[in-house]
């Protein structure tokens, strides 16, 4: 009789934010990787705590202080790491009562629909999702009556959620997606979605000079990059790769900006070469980038998967350049 591998493994089917573990997860490989990153953890929040005694405001992220961020902020203090390193602390105590108004304002009910539709769609697979719905709710009917640009936009909710997870603080969770939306990936979530296609064209250029062969394949196939990425850069990963990588991206994402977004991207291509050139059809293509590639150990091992991206030559000019050619382009 075959034993599930679950069941012989010290790591429970949920993880540790409730999501509960795919029938194909590998536990194997899982746990090796844990057994050194567990004691990895530890020391690291020891060196944190000292930092934080030291610099408690994180006024200025010098060069040690991002390399503690790049190693990954501990789970205990990432939710007032990351308020302090975004700047929505301070925006927050510039507007102390903003949040507390919006829930008692007037609210559209197309936007409310909207939200309420897509509540039962975040996280399905989060065994404590059901109890925290209300307060989603609550942070994405608030910012969209806040920002009418922006309004709702499918795709908030996976990032509202990811933040109501990490930080269990509504409020929090508001100024942490205003500074996302607003400073990190502005004009992904409006309804022409502007940056968002500048940004793919981009990206898109970024692959065509760093794995031309890969961009080749792709077009043979006929795959859109905006099929493949566009989840991608909306949901800043949510919902795409595992939950303790997208909290190490996050990590970085709010300590140094939209350029992480673009290392995240190219190292998912760049780490994935050969099984993207294996793929022989556009069906085995997309259930790469959609499936296989999503949950593999080159990603769940959140780790050297950092380490990958941050081996990338990419600099800022680059991307500024890039995304001036890019605009208005919608051909990805």
């Amino acid at each position: 009789m075959e034993v599930a591998a679950s069941s012989i493994s010290r790591f429970s089917d949920v993880d540790e934010y409730g999501f509960k573990r795919s029938d194909n997860f590998d536990y194997r490989n899982y746990e090796q990787f844990m057994s050194g990153y567990l004691k990895t953890l530890t020391k690291r929040r020891m060196k944190w705590e000292a930092i934080l005694q030291r610099n408690a405001d994180l006024a200025t992220i010098d060069s040690k202080l991002k390399r503690y961020i790049r190693k990954g902020i501990p789970g205990p203090f990432r939710a007032d790491v990351w308020m302090k390193i975004s700047g929505a602390a301070k925006l927050q105590q510039r507007s102390p009562t903003l949040y507390r108004n919006l829930l008692t304002a007037h609210y559209e009910k197309e936007i409310c629909d909207s939200i309420i539709i897509d509540l039962p769609r975040t996280f399905p697979d989060n065994i404590h999702f059901d109890t925290k719905k209300e307060r989603l709710f609550n942070i994405l009917a608030a910012y969209a009556h806040h920002n009418r640009d922006v309004g709702y936009c499918q795709g908030l909710n996976y990032i509202a959620g990811l933040l109501l997870i990490v930080t269990d603080d509504e409020e929090k969770s508001f100024w942490l997606l205003k500074h996302i939306v607003e400073n990190i990936v502005p004009q992904y979530h409006t309804k022409n979605m502007a940056n968002l296609l500048r940004d793919l064209a981009v990206f898109k250029e970024m692959i065509i000079r760093r794995a031309p062969q890969v961009n080749r394949h792709i077009e043979n196939l006929g795959l859109p990059y905006a099929v493949i990425a566009s989840k991608w850069f909306i949901c800043i990963f949510a919902e795409v790769l595992p939950v303790e990588t997208v909290l190490r991206i996050w990590d970085c994402v709010f300590a140094e900006g939209y350029k992480i977004v673009f290392r995240v991207a190219l190292a998912l291509f760049l780490t994935h070469k050969t099984a993207i050139l294996g793929c022989d059809d556009i069906a085995a293509l997309a259930n790469l980038f959609r499936e296989k590639m999503m949950q593999d150990d080159i990603v769940t091992n959140c780790h050297s998967f950092t380490e990958a991206m941050f081996k990338i030559r990419l600099k800022r000019s680059e991307l500024e350049a890039l995304r001036t050619v890019c605009v208005g382009r919608n051909n990805t």
